[in-house]
């Protein structure tokens, strides 16, 4: 069995689960609701306040998406109790970020600013001018929106200049030697 996807998931208390036919899985909490599609071979159970996921048979496909499918449950659980974040740092001279509204515009050094604009379950907040984040109740659609932002200058290895995760190791790269 996959150590993954053996393990119960705990479903904490103002949240509600149902599993409609074909493993279409809505999940509720204060948040607010998401909904997927899952493999209508694997079973699905609620024992209370737990969920288990469990598979029919051994083949590698089934073994694949034993633990995927218990993943992205815990996701839907954990995004709609406590919503997921990604923090993004503008780093150079001139680099800047402004929020306007329900969109964000970056100076990033191009002839025009880049604008982004808030979709349906993902918020901007910029605390200052070099820092956004990026929020949602959506691990996936959070990942996306910020790999997108991250992609319009992404960091450069001589300098350092680009936007870049909070956190992120940028492999710096020695310059040109002179004689």
């Amino acid at each position: 069995m996959s150590r993954i996807g053996r393990e119960p998931i705990a479903v904490p208390q103002g949240v509600t689960v149902t599993v409609a036919e074909g493993n279409a899985v809505t999940v509720k909490g204060p948040l607010g609701e998401l909904q997927q599609k899952f493999c209508p071979e694997l079973g699905i159970q609620q024992d209370g306040a737990t969920l288990l996921v469990t598979r029919p048979n051994d083949q590698k496909e089934m073994r694949a998406l034993h633990g995927l499918t218990r993943t992205l449950l815990n996701n839907m659980v954990v995004g709609v109790t406590t919503g997921y974040a990604k923090k993004l740092e503008i780093v150079g001279v001139g680099y800047r970020v402004e929020k306007q509204n329900k969109k964000i515009v970056l100076g990033l050094g191009y002839s025009h600013p880049v604008v982004f604009e808030e979709e349906d379950g993902i918020t901007f907040e910029v605390p200052d001018n070099t820092t956004i984040i990026v929020k949602g109740i959506d691990k996936q659609a959070v990942g996306q929106v910020a790999a997108v932002i991250r992609s319009k200058r992404p960091p450069e290895p001589y300098l350092g200049k680009g936007i870049k995760y909070t956190g992120e190791k940028i492999r710096r790269k020695a310059g040109k030697t002179g004689k």
